[in-house]
């Protein structure tokens, strides 16, 4: 991903150039972004003329070698500090940084560096580069996907009452391991009965039950890509209020997905979820945003919330998951990961979207 990683640093130049004479990039997640390297200590100096500089530890420095010879390496534990000196040395008078990531610390830091220049903070100029995925990228996501899938159908094999809520997401963490993921994608949520009222329930020792409804959050990690699903099952044929919330999760998650098209408004696609599981008398039981961007990290701009601005563009992967939580009796989650497209929503999560009666 060699050519990749240059055209994203050319656009990073250009997105600073009018403000800054170089954009100083610390986070880590950012910093893989523009290189490819994954390490826990590394920064990134990228000049307004397209140039750039990488630092890392001793560490890292064979792997930086390896990944990215195009790039100069300098190697420092204070990757940060020994980069700004950089950039003075090369008569730099205006350095962005990114304000979200530096502490207060690390910015007086910055700030004693022998004729350091000024400092400027820099927005979120890379987040806005990753939020639109080139293909390459949505392959990378597609795959965690499909790993994913394959996991939680290996699973529905075993899935019985008596088994554990941690028991079930051990389980379902393994599937994705040995399918070839890189690890989960974040902690596995299953939450049964009761328990499924609560959106980010932690498996827990609660024995699965006949009339049960499951729900089960989870995602594989792969190329460093994100995938996220929730699908809830019912163990047991389901009783009239269960499957009466189930199809109304399932409509509103319908009319979701159908909605994120490019130019669509975030709170707009939000709100054509929403308004499905209001209009059924279920709002003040839907407590949670739409969805959100998935890539490098599960949490990703944009976010989709009635509270959100900005816009869907095209190749931009987001998940769509709404849910009905009603305390003391359980809940709902239907949840994809799909890619915003010109010719309509690429749903890259396949399992089925109807109730599983197990």
């Amino acid at each position: 991903m060699g050519e990749q990683h240059v055209r994203r640093r050319a656009a990073l130049a250009a997105r600073i150039a009018a403000d800054a004479d170089a954009v100083l990039v610390t986070r880590l997640v950012n910093v893989r972004y523009l290189t490819g390297l994954d390490s826990s200590n590394a920064a990134l100096l990228v000049a307004a003329d397209g140039g750039a500089v990488l630092c890392t530890d001793p560490r890292y420095a064979g792997t930086a070698e390896r990944i990215c010879p195009e790039l100069e390496l300098v190697v420092a534990r204070p990757t940060a500090v020994a980069l700004t000196s950089r950039a003075a040395e090369d008569g730099m008078g205006r350095l962005a940084f990114e304000a979200h990531d530096v502490t207060v610390e690390r910015h007086a830091e910055l700030e004693a560096v022998d004729d350091a220049p000024e400092l400027r903070p820099a927005g979120r100029p890379v987040e806005e580069l990753r939020m639109v995925k080139d293909e390459d990228e949505i392959d990378l996501l597609r795959e965690a996907c499909a790993i994913s899938d394959r996991a939680f159908a290996g699973l529905l094999t075993t899935l019985r009452p008596g088994m554990t809520e941690r028991d079930a997401a051990i389980d379902l963490e393994r599937r994705m391991v040995d399918l070839g993921a890189e690890s989960p994608a974040f902690d596995t949520i299953v939450a049964s009965g009761p328990n499924g009222a609560i959106p980010h329930h932690r498996p827990g020792d609660r024995a699965l039950a006949k009339g049960d409804l499951v729900t089960f959050d989870f995602g594989a990690r792969y190329g460093g890509y994100h995938a996220d699903m929730t699908r809830t099952v019912a163990l047991g044929e389901p009783a009239d209020w269960q499957r009466e919330v189930y199809d109304l999760v399932r409509a509103a998650q319908r009319a979701g997905v159908e909605a994120a098209v490019p130019g669509a408004a975030t709170r707009e696609v939000d709100a054509a979820a929403r308004d499905v599981i209001k209009d059924a008398g279920y709002g003040d039981h839907f407590t949670h945003g739409l969805g959100h961007g998935v890539g490098l990290e599960i949490h990703e701009a944009p976010l989709m919330g009635y509270d959100k601005t900005g816009k869907l563009r095209d190749r931009v992967p987001i998940t769509a998951e709404p849910g009905v939580y009603l305390a003391g009796r359980g809940g709902v989650r239907i949840e994809d990961t799909l890619v915003v497209r010109a010719s309509g929503p690429e749903l890259l999560t396949e399992t089925t979207r109807e109730l599983l009666v197990l």
